[in-house]
């Protein structure tokens, strides 16, 4: 397959889902956020079971070849993602059945304000263990 085309596909669909929305009211279409928070669970909930799970290859891909601790610390953290994206995906389902509007404030707002929380928090913490020499 073309390149370009690889890069384009999820343009596309990311338009054909925001063209259903507009066009006609799919309740389906309203379970698109839990679908995707599930498979984000699912990814990093399976890595665990692997050799090295997805944060610890990102880390190594920035980082280069990981200390022991940062084995261990990225192991935790992807623990930590387990949670969230867990917590995350069930709000979602919830959200659900709910009104409208309080499904799009969760699923279009609150839920990109808690992952960017939990993202900053951790490089914060993570740039605060490097410094003390404890990562």
């Amino acid at each position: 397959m073309n390149k370009k085309l690889k890069l384009f596909i999820p343009f596309l669909f990311t338009i054909s889902i925001v063209f259903l929305f507009y066009i006609k009211r799919f309740v389906f279409l309203k379970f698109y956020p839990p679908i995707c928070n599930f498979f984000f669970f699912l990814m990093f909930f399976l890595s665990l079971f692997t050799k090295e799970t997805v944060i610890q290859k990102i880390a190594k891909t920035i980082e280069g070849e990981l200390s022991v601790k940062q084995k261990n610390y990225t192991r935790k953290l992807t623990y930590v993602w387990c949670i969230f994206t867990f917590f995350n995906f069930i709000i979602s389902v919830i959200t659900v059945y709910m009104t409208d509007n309080i499904w799009m404030i969760y699923n279009g707002f609150i839920s990109y304000i808690l992952v960017g929380t939990l993202f900053v928090s951790e490089f914060i913490l993570r740039t605060v263990l490097k410094k003390k020499k404890l990562l």
